[in-house]
């Protein structure tokens, strides 16, 4: 891997992690069209840990909340009907999907699911999908509404994710949405609901970031890697501020047009032969 692209990935980790347009599915593409070859399943995974130490900082008070009274929880009864203790057990449920479907389908995630075909069917198809729940959904229920069924649906909607295209954030706003809840209690919970698995998932495919199983992976050295997701970082954090301050005042049709058109654009490409779908 070169520093160019290493540095360039980075950056498109960072801006694309927390929007429903997902990064996975960005990182692929840009691989593809720049630098004609794919960095692999294990650099995303690695980069997460960039854009999930800025959510690990951004919502720390609330992080730090929750995961107290949880402990706090399991031996006194009094604070068990609290929200921060419900949500502790929110997270840890809906978590469990993406973690038993991710062990189940490693290897078809790592290869068969980068597909540039696949990756710009999801793009569209889930664009379609997210429009729908923007115009059906009520978006009446907050964060003191959120129930155990909320954080189950919401748990397997990140699953979704796991192939790339879907979009982690896109999924778990677009069922969010589809509970009637708001833009940004769907968006809250997205964030808190990824650390788990996103930061487990990292921290697993260290060692095979740096020797990539896939035939023509790119293999960054340490010192790419450790910038690329200090980029992520910095971008990430600044993304998260950006989309909470959008959710809570605009719609996801700004989203939805933008992932038809790069899903058609790739489409596109892949039908000239300028680019190649594996």
């Amino acid at each position: 891997m070169t520093w160019v692209e290493a540095i360039v990935l980075g950056i498109v980790q960072g801006l694309t992690e927390f929007l429903p347009v997902s990064s996975s599915g960005h990182l692929r593409i840009t691989s593809a069209i720049f630098f004609g070859r794919d960095a692999g399943a294990s650099f995303t995974a690695v980069t997460q840990l960039g854009t999930e130490a800025a959510v690990l900082i951004y919502f720390f008070k609330d992080i730090w909340r929750i995961v107290r009274t949880w402990f706090l929880g399991l031996v006194d009864r009094s604070v068990r009907s609290s929200l921060d203790y419900r949500m502790g057990w929110y997270v840890i449920i809906g978590t469990i999907p993406i973690g038993v479907f991710g062990l189940l389908f490693k290897d078809q995630i790592r290869t068969a699911g980068r597909n540039l075909w696949l990756i710009s069917f999801t793009l569209i198809f889930f664009a379609l999908v997210l429009a729908f729940a923007e115009y059906w959904g009520r978006q009446t229920r907050t964060l003191e509404n959120f129930r155990m069924r909320d954080g189950v649906v919401m748990g397997f909607a990140q699953a979704m994710a796991l192939i790339p295209g879907v979009s982690r954030s896109g999924g778990t706003l677009t069922f969010g949405l589809l509970l009637n809840l708001t833009r940004e209690t769907a968006a809250r919970y997205s964030f808190l609901l990824a650390i788990p698995a996103v930061v487990l998932s990292g921290v697993f495919s260290i060692p095979d970031v740096f020797e990539p199983s896939a035939p023509g992976t790119a293999a960054p050295s340490v010192a790419q890697m450790v910038i690329a997701t200090v980029i992520a970082f910095a971008i990430g954090y600044a993304a998260i501020a950006w989309l909470l301050r959008y959710v809570a005042h605009h719609t996801l049709y700004l989203f939805v047009l933008y992932r038809v058109a790069l899903g058609t654009l790739v489409l596109c490409l892949l039908l000239t032969g300028t680019i190649s779908a594996t």
